[in-house]
């Protein structure tokens, strides 16, 4: 039994890099050679608050920082800010979780909105600070509410396509622990 759970961890884990390297893959395919005029949701982030807010354990903080990090190099943004920004978010998250596990969904995505909000408020001061060149205030904004609005469509596929449900109290976690 502990070996099926350790399996089932680590195959969740995989799961959740083989998705963030998709997303990656996808938006740096060549399908329009025009640069867009519009700024889609950051869908790996997205995915590790919801997955940090039903499984912790299948979106461990390394995990989160390598991707987000790699991602960071593949589309040209400052190397670490964005990466650093999401680990204290989804880690923020993280330690809330117990906390929203019994509440409904509107007050967890009232939660993940006020994080993105602040996460994309500091990256925009933090390059303002730094006097670093950044994208039109229009795109973040766009780039923030597509996010906000796709973290439900998010958790929705994570719950029903791949298991990733909230842990009730007293159940036991993939690591063997009671939430």
């Amino acid at each position: 039994m502990a070996e099926l759970t350790q399996a089932r961890l680590w195959s969740m884990r995989a799961l959740f890099a083989a998705l963030c390297l998709t997303v990656i893959f996808w938006r740096l395919l060549p399908i329009n050679f025009l640069p867009r005029g519009w700024a889609g949701p950051d869908l790996i982030l997205t995915l590790g608050c919801a997955w940090v807010l039903r499984r912790p354990e299948y979106a461990p903080a390394f995990l989160i920082a390598v991707m987000v990090l790699l991602a960071d190099f593949l589309f040209q943004r400052p190397p670490g800010l964005w990466a650093a920004l999401a680990l204290m978010g989804t880690e923020t998250l993280k330690s809330r979780a117990p906390g929203l596990r019994d509440m409904g969904f509107g007050p967890e995505w009232l939660t993940v909105s006020i994080i993105l909000v602040m996460l994309t408020l500091a990256e925009r001061l933090t390059l303002a600070i730094l006097l670093v060149d950044q994208a039109p205030l229009g795109l973040s904004l766009m780039q923030l509410i597509g996010t906000i609005l796709a973290y439900p469509l998010v958790v929705l596929a994570s719950s029903l396509l791949l298991g990733v449900r909230k842990i009730k109290p007293g159940e036991l976690d993939s690591m063997r622990q009671r939430a």
